[in-house]
């Protein structure tokens, strides 16, 4: 899916940058994966890593369906995600 399809919104949550160490199991970014086998599903790059500690608010312009995904500016922060698509859903 192309990254036009979604909106990003990085919302700070005002502890500016990380101070804790990276997890170093995940010294590339971590995927996250909402689906449940058998569901069709929706997914996008996030963009990497986070300015600062918040979370992203993201958006399928396409069937609307909205989730937030904490992140924290730092090497394991989330890079990619894997949602429910509520329009091939509801077509189902």
């Amino acid at each position: 899916m192309a990254k036009e399809q979604f909106k990003f919104e990085f919302v700070p949550n005002g502890k500016g940058k990380a101070t804790e160490p990276p997890n170093p199991d995940f010294p590339n970014g971590i995927s996250i994966n909402l689906v449940k086998p058998g569901i069709p599903y929706c997914e996008t790059e996030i963009p990497y890593p986070a300015p600062e500690c918040g979370m992203y608010k993201i958006t399928c312009k396409i069937c609307d369906y909205t989730c937030a995904i904490t992140s924290v500016g730092r090497p394991d922060d989330p890079i990619h995600l894997k949602f429910p698509c509520l329009f091939k859903s509801r077509s189902n």
